[in-house]
């Protein structure tokens, strides 16, 4: 996992350890893990322990965000890794207006797809 620089941790207005998302998701924190591993979520090393975190952002109550796995998927086949994938999706973007997070969680996915799929050009 990649250690953030403090210019892309204030990007992200709120973290949650990975603990913290097993509880919001009821599972345990090896599933969280696997989701992590298998590009679902995205989580950096962060704080005084270097823990993980993954942005507040990223969950819509008791579920990962829809068409965020997807989203990442893209993001990394363009060749983001996971702090150029923070830096975009909590970046302000005056076309959709609001950062492409507060898109995703408002589900405005289909837009952010198509930014993301335009990056790629």
């Amino acid at each position: 996992m990649t250690q953030i620089d403090a210019k892309t941790e204030a990007l992200v207005p709120e973290w949650l350890s990975l603990p913290d998302i097993a509880e919001r998701l009821d599972v345990e924190v090896t599933r969280v893990r696997q989701l992590v591993k298998e590009g679902q979520l995205v989580a950096v090393r962060r704080g005084e322990n270097n823990a993980l975190y993954v942005p507040a952002a990223f969950l819509d109550g008791d579920r990962v965000v829809r068409g965020l796995s997807g989203l990442l998927t893209l993001l990394r086949d363009d060749g983001f890794d996971e702090v150029e994938i923070l830096q975009w999706m909590f970046t302000p973007d005056p076309t959709l207006p609001g950062t492409p997070a507060q898109a995703m969680s408002e589900n405005r996915g289909t837009e952010v797809k198509r930014r993301a799929q335009a990056l790629a050009v």
